[in-house]
């Protein structure tokens, strides 16, 4: 067993031998920055100020070799050597979220485009899940795997919990969802879970980003904002590669009819029988061209990991972005972790 203090908070946990950092913490009611739990995203990167730790697997792009040299691992997959100090941000917002295993019913399938469809799902009667705008849920499938979803509705409209499932061919779950899934059937989830929220603590501008069903957890966000009154100027870029793929863009446009934010749909592989007018191009480089100095804003980006890794990259190096004003979700696959690229110590 290890002792690890966090910086700068000065909060301390215990590690079992052969347990990962980001496991004893959340066991501990310590929440860290985290996302896919599996070496692929990124989200829960930190730096080790003193101490040796095991890697663990992982994905070469969410730890490049340089960052790795300048001392940070990624607490999901990272086990203690020794004693460790660590800097990362707590998160105090998420600690007082109980995550629950929970039975729920399929209430209504919605197949909003070819590859998308739209889940409903009714909790029992006497239950409700709390949760924080932004945050998912695990599905428990047979032989302990799991499969991680984005809540698409706001906190205060839980009549339903609403999923955007885009079909990926071959896909254990999603294959079943787009096959065989029908009405009132009874799946199982752990939730909530995550720590991709608005933080309400701040009075910066919000630009968000999306692409595909990354507009999910950003719709819930949206909602939950617009719900509280809170004024902060707020911009929503979302791309996809055909307009069809913009599978809510009547609502995000009901949102900018309203005055309630600006809406830049963006478009990368248009045909020319979709008579798309509007932008074009990957979608984070439409956020560098409206907002080269992004030094005052916050940025919440969710999507695949191609667009999430770019817009860290970019508007960290090009655009000013503290930081830690970058907040992300990154879509991993079970194709992502499935791939090991190092596993050193």
């Amino acid at each position: 067993m290890h002792k690890v203090t966090i910086q700068p908070s000065g909060q301390e946990f215990q590690v079992e031998d052969g347990e990962a950092v980001l496991a004893a913490a959340l066991r501990q009611g310590f929440v860290l920055p985290y996302g896919c739990k599996n070496g692929a995203c990124g989200s829960c990167k930190g730096k080790i100020v003193s101490g040796t730790v095991d890697y663990g697997v992982y994905q070469q792009k969410a730890l490049p070799d340089e960052e790795k040299a300048l001392g940070k691992a990624l607490f999901c997959q990272a086990k203690p050597l020794s004693d460790l100090v660590l800097e990362a941000r707590t998160i105090d917002a998420a600690k007082d979220i109980q995550v629950r295993t929970l039975p729920c019913r399929v209430q209504t399938l919605e197949r909003v485009t070819q590859d998308v469809m739209l889940l409903g799902l009714k909790l029992p009667a006497n239950e409700r899940l709390q949760f924080l705008a932004g945050q998912c849920l695990e599905f428990l499938l047979k032989g302990g795997s799991r499969r991680s979803f984005s809540m698409g509705n706001a906190p205060h409209d839980d009549a339903l919990i609403q999923l955007h499932v885009r079909h990926v061919p071959g896909g254990q779950f999603t294959d079943h969802v787009f096959g065989k899934m029908k009405e009132r059937d009874i799946l199982r989830f752990e939730g909530p879970l995550g720590t991709f929220f608005l933080r309400e603590d701040s009075d910066k501008p919000i630009v968000f980003v999306a692409s595909g069903t990354g507009f999910a957890p950003i719709k819930s966000i949206i909602e939950h904002a617009l719900n509280k009154g809170i004024s902060r100027p707020m911009t929503l870029y979302w791309g996809g590669r055909r307009p069809a793929d913009l599978y809510m863009h009547a609502i995000a446009e009901t949102w900018a009819a309203r005055g309630a934010l600006k809406y830049v749909p963006v478009i990368s592989d248009g045909l020319p029988e979709d008579a798309w007018a509007g932008r074009t191009g990957f979608v984070h480089r439409a956020v560098m061209e409206d907002f080269p100095d992004l030094s005052a804003h916050q940025v919440y980006a969710c999507g695949v990991p191609v667009m999430v890794d770019s817009a860290r990259r970019d508007f960290l190096a090009r655009c000013a972005l503290p930081e830690d004003e970058f907040y992300a979700d990154s879509f991993t696959t079970q194709a992502d972790s499935a791939q090991p690229a190092s596993s050193p110590k």
